[in-house]
């Protein structure tokens, strides 16, 4: 397989969401709001379980790391498309088109294994409560996340070197906002049908499999905790899954939504439009999904302001 693109394209226009000009300030404010909102969240939950030993547990461990991910995910789109609006200059160039699409599918793989990885570890606090601390020990923990970062890359790896075999002619425009493979597939002027044929094969396998594996891991939760007696127990068991089963239930439904939408409408601004669910909205979400009601989280950054406060104090 020739991986050389032979394209004479150097960059392509990112045409983003709309071209009225009155419109650019209120988008540039808006999207510059959620993505600092992102970051800083996805940060505070990473201090929160980095600075509280209490939190050095195999769910928080996964929690930290899903939002070292989601900050990357929103940081491969979101930056690039705000020094557009500020400049008002579309372009993106080949190189950083290919750089951020496999950024892009590899940081939404990782989010996807992490979801699952967590699902896994929920299942097994529950259905199997006194095996818990021998089952998912820290050898296991980061072998898990390990095992999603290599499966990540190499689907990332292959996509984008299907993507380089592909020439580009006269089109250019690319209806989004970012580079993405499904709208870069579909600009190619050479032979599409073995990368349509890897994208939808490798979605089906990575995505399917991991939703399938959720939906199983859940059915045995809720048939576990149907089976215990008190209802401060039910409860308990089942406060613990609830962020996680948020997150699931938007990120997949999002994604899911964006995709159908595209396909039914046929309309690429519907589906630029549709993809910042996933893509800013999602990450942005998660932070306050899993600290809204979560005291170990709330507890360990007041502690963490406490403490900080009192050694200035001091000083």
């Amino acid at each position: 397989m020739e991986l050389k693109n032979d394209t004479q394209i150097s960059e392509f226009l990112l045409l983003g969401f709309s071209e009225e000009p009155e419109l650019e300030p209120f988008l540039f404010g808006l999207f510059l709001s959620m993505y600092l909102v992102t970051i800083l969240g996805n940060l505070l939950i990473i201090l929160a379980v980095s600075s509280d030993s209490h939190l050095h547990t195999p769910m928080y461990f996964f929690l930290a790391n899903l939002s070292f991910v989601d900050n990357c995910f929103t940081s491969t789109t979101v930056p690039k498309m705000l020094v557009n609006i500020q400049t008002q200059r579309k372009v993106i160039t080949y190189d950083s088109c290919i750089m951020q699409m496999y950024f892009f599918i590899l940081f939404a793989s990782l989010d996807n294994f992490l979801l699952t990885v967590m699902a896994y570890d929920r299942f097994v606090a529950i259905c199997h409560p006194l095996h818990y601390t021998v089952i998912m020990n820290p050898r296991l923990c980061g072998l898990l996340v390990l095992m999603s970062w290599i499966m990540s890359i190499l689907h990332s790896l292959l996509q984008t070197l299907m993507l380089l075999r592909l020439s580009f002619c006269t089109e250019v425009e690319i209806p989004h906002f970012f580079c993405e493979l499904n709208q870069m597939i579909q600009l190619a002027c050479s032979d599409t049908f073995l990368n349509s044929m890897v994208m939808y094969f490798s979605a089906m396998l990575l995505a399917g499999a991991p939703l399938a594996w959720i939906l199983y891991s859940y059915s045995k939760i809720v048939s576990s905790i149907l089976g215990i007696s008190s209802a401060q127990g039910k409860y308990k068991a089942f406060s613990t899954c609830v962020s996680h089963l948020s997150v699931v239930s938007l990120f997949y439904c999002t994604s899911l939504g964006v995709y159908l939408s595209s396909a039914a409408t046929q309309s690429s601004h519907a589906s630029a439009v549709a993809s910042v669910m996933y893509t800013v909205v999602t990450p942005m979400v998660n932070p306050f999904i899993y600290s809204l009601r979560n005291k170990d989280i709330n507890g360990a950054l007041n502690d963490h302001l406490n403490r900080k406060s009192t050694k200035k104090q001091e000083l």
